[in-house]
């Protein structure tokens, strides 16, 4: 396994395949840092993306709050449920490879002069379709984080 330190700057980029590549190379043994997430960009019409992100806050148990599910309204844990979601997490190996994922809102000092790696296929300057990016469905879903 390879042990190096990918680091990523999500602004502009396709969540969905943002999260694939991370998981993939947490998979691989790789430590992956992943910047900026409040920018990154969810495909399909505001209204939908909302709507569907309000249906799944209201997912709750009638039993003990601790067994309930937590819901992300922030960017950086909204983004980093999405990648949890890539790996298969109740095995050992998936377990080892999220712990190996960190993801920050802006750029934590330390990594603002590294190099960043470049993911061609999740630029969304592809995209053809209306979209939104976390950080603005962080705000309507009510997350205490503000642009």
């Amino acid at each position: 396994m390879s042990k190096q330190r990918i680091i990523i700057d999500a602004s502009n980029l396709i969540l969905g395949r943002l999260a694939s590549f991370t998981a993939k190379h947490a998979l691989q043994g790789d430590e992956v840092v992943v910047f900026n997430a409040e920018n990154a960009v969810i495909s399909g019409t505001k209204t939908n993306i909302v709507e569907e992100a309000k249906r799944r806050l209201e997912t709750r148990t009638l039993a003990s709050q601790y067994k309930a599910p937590t819901h992300p309204r922030r960017p950086d844990t909204y983004v980093r449920r999405v990648i949890r979601g890539m790996l298969p997490r109740r095995k050992p190996k998936g377990s080892a490879a999220f712990k190996r994922i960190r993801v920050y809102i802006g750029t934590p000092e330390e990594y603002r002069d590294k190099p960043t790696v470049r993911i061609p296929d999740a630029e969304a300057s592809k995209l053809r379709c209306p979209h939104i990016t976390v950080g603005e469905l962080s705000e309507e879903i009510g997350g205490p984080w503000k642009a």
